[in-house]
């Protein structure tokens, strides 16, 4: 019986062996599968700094494109490996974000499955139409400048806001904004709507009022004004005088508005020829006002309209030194020297148009 006993005990440690053997593999297997896993998950693959952009409607294979195209990843099949682990893929969020020179895989599609997208500063002055508005915001903004225009024109949109459509552009007010860079044309005008009725505190509508004048009057004023003159010093006289003609009942016979009414800013010189195009906007034309602002005046010049100041000024004039000051006359009589000294200067300067 002993000798049947033996050769089973000796098969013992060599199967034991094999167990062992087998144990080993696999946990350097399941070690190496761990840490190539933890290196692809949490090692840095973001190669440099720099805004992301995703398009509305973008998919996964769009952003591989982007990220390709930019040359953010180090290892992009890292990257898409994660991104399937973490269910991403599915989920691509449009927007802008902001990417940080070091960061993992992990932090990365942490941040693009958020959605929490990094805002970007949109700036805009000295615009006069719509038209060149709707360009410089599609400068900053996903949406084209025509997706842009067709807000900026579209009359239910501005009655919904409370405006008419030749009105709707006082509450455009040019400044920096911080917006997301998908935010539609429709929710960007909802956000002017918002900083206008910031900007038309109770202090501005009291100054408003005790000049007899409604915001919109203010701000077509101050359009008129910007036009005139580029000096901030200057501007609350010039507005004066534009107030001291409307008490009057006055043509204001403003030569902005004649460039405006001939879609022309170029001219330098209003000839007689000028005068009698038919347009609202024609103050030499038409009596008072015209129905909305010529541009999209900026904050110093609504406040010059606002602090306009006190005087007997009924007329102004360029400087013939061309420097941008303005001669003022309370008579026709000191108007019409002070303008033959402009028109002599232009004549000199061979300036005819």
């Amino acid at each position: 019986m002993n000798f049947n006993i033996l050769p089973h005990r000796r098969s013992l440690p060599l199967l034991w062996k094999w167990i062992i053997l087998v144990v080993i593999g696999l946990i350097l297997i399941v070690g190496s599968w761990g840490y190539s896993s933890y290196r692809a998950i949490f090692k840095t693959n973001v190669e440099k700094s720099g805004l992301l952009y995703i398009h509305t409607g973008a998919g996964f294979d769009q952003l591989l494109d982007s990220l390709k195209n930019g040359k953010y990843l180090i290892d992009i099949n890292s990257f898409k490996w994660v991104a399937g682990r973490k269910n991403y893929s599915r989920r691509v969020q449009p927007g802008a974000y902001m990417l940080k020179r070091g960061w993992s895989n992990n932090q990365l599609i942490d941040l693009l499955r958020s959605g929490l997208q990094t805002p970007v500063k949109v700036t805009f002055n000295n615009i006069r139409f719509r038209e060149d508005l709707a360009a410089r915001l599609s400068h900053y903004l996903e949406a084209d400048s025509a997706a842009f225009i067709n807000v900026l024109n579209d009359q239910k949109v501005a009655s919904d806001l409370g405006f008419t459509c030749e009105s709707f552009p006082i509450i455009i007010i040019p400044n920096t904004y911080e917006v997301y860079w998908n935010t539609s044309p429709r929710e960007f005008i909802e956000r002017m709507k918002f900083e206008y009725d910031h900007f038309w505190n109770s202090a501005r509508k009291k100054k408003a009022s005790d000049l007899g004048l409604t915001p919109l009057q203010v701000v077509t004023i101050a359009s008129i004004v910007q036009e005139e003159s580029t000096k901030n010093d200057e501007k609350p006289r010039i507005a004066g005088v534009y107030i001291n003609r409307i008490k009057k009942g006055w043509l204001l016979q403003a030569d902005p508005t004649v460039k405006y009414a001939l879609g022309d800013f170029q001219i330098k010189r209003i000839l007689t020829k000028y005068l009698s195009v038919d347009s609202p906007y024609n103050t030499y034309k038409y009596v008072g006002l015209p129905p909305g602002p010529i541009n999209f005046p900026d904050i110093a010049s609504v406040d010059a309209v606002l602090n306009a100041e006190h005087h007997n000024y009924m007329y102004f004039c360029a400087k013939e030194d061309f420097s941008g000051h303005h001669n003022f006359a309370q008579s026709l009589a000191e108007h019409n020297r002070n303008a033959a000294k402009y028109q002599n200067a232009l004549n000199r300067n061979k300036i005819w148009r």
